[in-house]
């Protein structure tokens, strides 16, 4: 079967009468993509960043980014919140995270021993997105926002490009930790979050900032939490879809 990687360039190509029954396309570069006269009975989308402002994201000539958008602010009560441009809005933004993940972090433990080290489609298990929530902190609020020398853990877990960002990887434990200790790890993040947002001021959210892997592009701090709420919303809906996988696998 073909298999076309990141150094394949693909830009402009046309597929006419192709086959692309059962086809998966991961990380992969779809922007302005035109799809004519297609059947997509059972294709599946998972796009983390919907198309913001004045792009939009046809089916049918329909721009569908409000219609997902709304429904999943519906299942995700708190979702709606992460764009909260205010102290007081960013803490209830929290607040609410905080209370989701709590239950869902029950939910996985409560499954059969090992769930939470499965991994669906090749993604990472529940185990690991928490421990890339613990590095995605590290790096907008530990690193950028608060200016710390030394902001990694250990545990995080770093993404497949994290070494183009210039990330040293040989800072971070390999192989399966004990999700004990994940858990410790994830819980002293999120109250260092929270510890932030209990006594940041409008005039602090303005203030500048450098992007962590791109240091010569300017953030702000608001802009940097901004990133940190949507990275929990999405990866929490990852989890979410995947324990759901796991649990019908599984019969229960």
């Amino acid at each position: 079967m073909a298999r076309f990687s990141r150094s394949d360039d693909l830009r402009g190509a046309t597929f006419e009468g192709a086959d692309l029954r059962g086809a998966r396309f991961v990380d992969a570069d779809l922007a302005g993509v035109v799809m004519r006269g297609v059947q997509v009975e059972g294709m599946d989308v998972d796009a983390p960043w919907l198309p913001d402002g004045d792009v939009p994201l046809r089916v049918n000539g329909v721009d569908v980014v409000g219609f997902v958008e709304a429904e999943l602010d519906r299942r995700f009560p708190g979702r709606e919140l992460r764009r909260a441009a205010d102290p007081e809005g960013l803490r209830a933004a929290w607040a609410a995270l905080e209370s989701t993940w709590a239950a869902t972090v029950e939910r996985a433990v409560a499954m059969p021993p090992g769930t939470v080290d499965v991994s669906v489609d090749g993604e990472w298990s529940f185990a690991q997105t928490l421990r890339h929530l613990v590095l995605a902190t590290d790096a907008w609020l530990g690193r950028a926002v608060l200016g710390l020398e030394h902001p990694f853990h250990p545990l995080g877990q770093a993404g497949p490009q994290a070494a183009d960002d210039g990330l040293d990887l040989s800072l971070f434990v390999t192989g399966t930790p004990a999700f004990d200790d994940v858990l410790d790890a994830r819980a002293g993040r999120v109250a260092m979050v929270r510890d932030v947002l209990a006594r940041v001021t409008e005039a602090e959210l303005a203030a500048v900032r450098s992007n962590p892997w791109s240091p010569q592009y300017p953030e702000t701090m608001l802009s940097c939490l901004h990133v940190i709420l949507e990275e929990e919303w999405e990866h929490h809906r990852f989890a979410v879809r995947d324990l759901d996988t796991i649990e019908r696998a599984s019969g229960a």
